[in-house]
């Protein structure tokens, strides 16, 4: 299984706050057939209504929301931002680093975060993630860990 198709990354992106770094994160989730635009209002509705409890390590923000018709299918995107931005989350803002996930139901996207948290535990994963500039490169770093549970 693929865990992420290089169209599901944007790298280096700009975003003045959290709704614009989600937003990028959900256009990406639209663009590769996942969910609909309907999807990201999901998510950043979400964080409104929760607070930022998708920051779930320094730097990194997992974007999602329940599964629901806005869903298409299972998904994973990965956004890195050039500057930072405060999801109001005292022990791990600011972030660079934004996933955006969507899943059927509530077990089917198992597999697929079990690959991202594998990478994302590996050594020089985050840094790797936060120098990239080539989206094929990312791509096929997390597909190969993936396969092999080594990074290359």
């Amino acid at each position: 299984m693929a865990v992420i198709a290089e169209l599901d990354i944007a790298l280096k992106q700009d975003a003045a706050d959290w709704k614009q770094a989600i937003a990028l994160a959900g256009v990406l989730l639209t663009r590769g057939g996942h969910a609909t635009d309907q999807y990201t209002a999901e998510m950043i509705r979400t964080v409104e209504e929760l607070g930022p409890y998708i920051v779930i390590a320094p730097g990194f923000a997992l974007a999602h929301s329940r599964p629901s018709p806005s869903v298409l299918g299972p998904g994973l995107s990965l956004v890195t931002l050039r500057t930072p931005v405060e999801f109001g989350s005292a022990a791990n803002d600011p972030v660079d680093i934004v996933v955006g996930l969507c899943s059927l139901d509530h077990v089917s996207h198992v597999e697929r975060l079990a690959a991202l948290a594998g990478y994302l535990g590996s050594d020089g994963s985050m840094e790797f993630l936060r120098s990239a500039t080539d989206p094929g490169a990312v791509a096929a770093s997390l597909n190969d860990f993936n396969e092999s549970g080594a990074k290359k």
